[in-house]
C-alpha cells in the first residue's frame, strides 16, 4: 500500500481513543499532553501534519520535527517512549508519532506553568487524571498480592456510595471521610472490581458495580 492510500485509510477513521490529528506543533508543550494522554491509557498515534478536517497540510519545517522530539523527550516526565515514521503524499511531508501505553504511569507532561500534569485519553478528548487515577497507578506499581480487606472505614465508604454516581468531592461530602482516605480507598476499590469510573459531562464520577 503507497503512502497516500495509507494515510486515507487511517484519515477515514476521524480521531477517536487512539489517534489524533495535529495540523501544526507550535508548541512542544501542548504536543505532550496528547503524548502523556497515549501514554496513560492504551496508547495511540499522532498523524502530525494532519488537520482536523483531514486535509494533508504537511510538516513545514526541521523546527516542528525538533519539538515532536522535545515533547516526549524533554517536556514527559518520565520520558515517553515514542516512534515516528515519515509519509510523503501530494507533494508533503506527514509524520505518524505511535506512543505505546507505558508500563510506568503516570507519564505526565510539563505544562506552560512548569507543574506537571498526567493525561488521559476518553474518546477524541485529552483530559487531566483525577486523583483517584493517580492512586491506582500507584497502587498498580505495589507488589503482586495485595488483599482488599473490608474494614470499617470501607464499608463506610461503600455506603455513601450505593444511591447514584458521585463526583469525587460528593464521595468525600457523604461519607465524612477526608479527602486523601476516599482518593485511596477509591482506588483500592477500582483496582478490585469493586467500583468504577466514568467521565460524564466534563466530570468523573464514581459508582460501584
Amino acid at each position: 500500500m503507497d503512502d497516500r492510500r495509507y494515510l486515507q485509510r487511517l484519515i477515514s477513521e476521524g480521531e477517536h481513543q487512539q489517534q489524533d490529528f495535529k495540523y501544526r506543533v507550535a508548541d512542544a508543550r501542548k504536543l505532550a499532553r496528547s503524548v502523556s494522554a497515549f501514554a496513560n491509557t492504551e496508547g495511540g498515534r499522532l498523524l502530525i501534519g494532519v488537520r482536523d478536517d483531514g486535509y494533508l497540510a504537511g510538516v513545514r519545517s526541521e523546527e516542528e520535527i525538533y519539538m515532536m522530539h522535545q515533547a516526549a523527550y524533554k517536556y514527559c516526565v518520565p520520558e515517553a517512549s515514542i516512534k515516528f515514521d515519515t509519509y510523503h503524499a501530494a507533494g508533503r511531508t506527514i509524520v505518524i508519532a505511535t506512543v505505546p501505553p507505558s508500563p510506568r504511569r503516570p507519564v505526565c507532561s510539563i505544562d506552560e506553568d512548569g507543574r506537571q500534569r498526567a493525561y488521559i485519553r476518553i474518546a477524541d478528548e485529552n483530559i487531566v487524571a483525577s486523583p483517584v487515577h493517580l492512586a491506582i497507578w500507584r497502587e498498580q506499581q505495589q507488589e503482586r498480592g495485595a488483599m482488599m480487606t473490608y474494614t470499617g472505614t470501607v464499608s463506610r465508604l461503600m455506603g455513601a456510595m450505593q444511591t447514584e454516581r458521585q463526583t469525587l468531592n460528593q464521595v468525600v461530602r457523604r461519607s465524612g471521610l477526608s479527602r486523601l482516605k476516599v482518593v485511596a480507598l477509591l482506588a483500592r476499590l477500582v483496582r478490585f472490581g469493586v467500583a468504577r469510573w466514568e467521565y460524564s459531562d466534563r466530570q468523573f464520577l464514581f459508582s460501584l458495580t
